[in-house]
């Protein structure tokens, strides 16, 4: 998911009564009976996406509880922190879901050079969608649009609509615990100038391990290539991310990026949980 990666350059009910929550209750395990067959699938962790939608009739949240990413360059140290970032999601058909990612809070610190600043805020809005062509056996391919509605501040964001498409690509490999997923993403994205666009490409090769019933280990290797008009930068991480299946509707993750060229940021650690009902 790349369309907002290039920010990281510079930096990421309660119960009212007792018959409502006999109602959830029964609500919870109404779900979970039909839900029983297929376990959730998260867009995360990790930067591929799989090609799984939430299904039809369903919803299903996934929140990044934190997200930190660190880098150390030409003896400018920055930090960025992002909390509670949330993709709101909806199975329009089995093959369909559309989403509403909210970042609440954005947080970054720059100092070293010169430099010292500090500065937090709203992230921006992404709307998106996802639309899996293949069913059943051998490779699954899906279409993964998105618009970026500028609704963080300066500098937390650049104020700027922008736009991309990834074409998620799985393949399991038959009578293995072993997955591999591609990621081809196209992005329009605003100059760093702010007087124009230009595109920006990324593409992510994953490999998972089905350790467990309830357990995923997956490794990737992701880069980017950004054709600003003031310069082209290529960014590249090394990744690795676990998942744990609590439930058939409910997942915990966590995973580390490692930067592999210096206009990378060095590190990125985060956990998230993912729900559906």
């Amino acid at each position: 998911m790349s369309l907002d990666g290039r920010a990281r350059l510079t930096q990421v009910s309660g119960v009212r009564g007792h018959i409502i929550l006999s109602a959830s209750v029964g609500l919870a395990l109404s779900t979970a009976a039909e839900a029983d067959e297929q376990p959730i699938c998260a867009d995360r962790p990790g930067k591929a996406n799989p090609t799984c939608t939430v299904p039809a009739g369903m919803v299903q949240i996934e929140t990044g509880l934190a997200d930190w990413v660190h880098d150390r360059s030409d003896g400018v140290t920055s930090d960025s922190l992002s909390l509670a970032s949330t993709a709101f999601k909806y199975g329009l058909t089995d093959r369909w879901n559309v989403e509403l990612d909210v970042t609440p809070y954005n947080w970054q610190r720059v100092h070293g050079g010169g430099l010292r600043e500090t500065d937090s805020g709203f992230g921006d809005l992404f709307v998106r969608s996802k639309y899996r062509f293949t069913s059943g056996d051998g490779v699954q391919v899906a279409m993964n649009p998105a618009i970026k509605i500028p609704t963080a501040p300066t500098p937390i964001g650049n104020r700027k609509w922008e736009a991309g498409v990834a074409f998620p690509i799985d393949y399991s490999i038959p009578n293995s615990p072993i997955s591999i997923t591609l990621g081809p993403e196209a992005d329009w994205l605003a100059d760093s100038d702010g007087h124009g666009y230009h595109w920006s490409m990324a593409q992510v090769v994953g490999v998972g391990w089905q350790a467990t019933d309830k357990l995923n280990l997956s490794g990737e290797l992701w880069g980017q290539w950004d054709w600003d008009p003031t310069g082209t930068t290529r960014q590249a991480t090394a990744d690795g991310a676990v998942a744990y299946l609590v439930n058939n509707n409910v997942q915990l993750d966590a995973g580390a990026n490692f930067g592999l060229n210096r206009v990378t940021p060095d590190v990125e650690i985060y956990a998230g949980v993912s729900v559906r009902f």
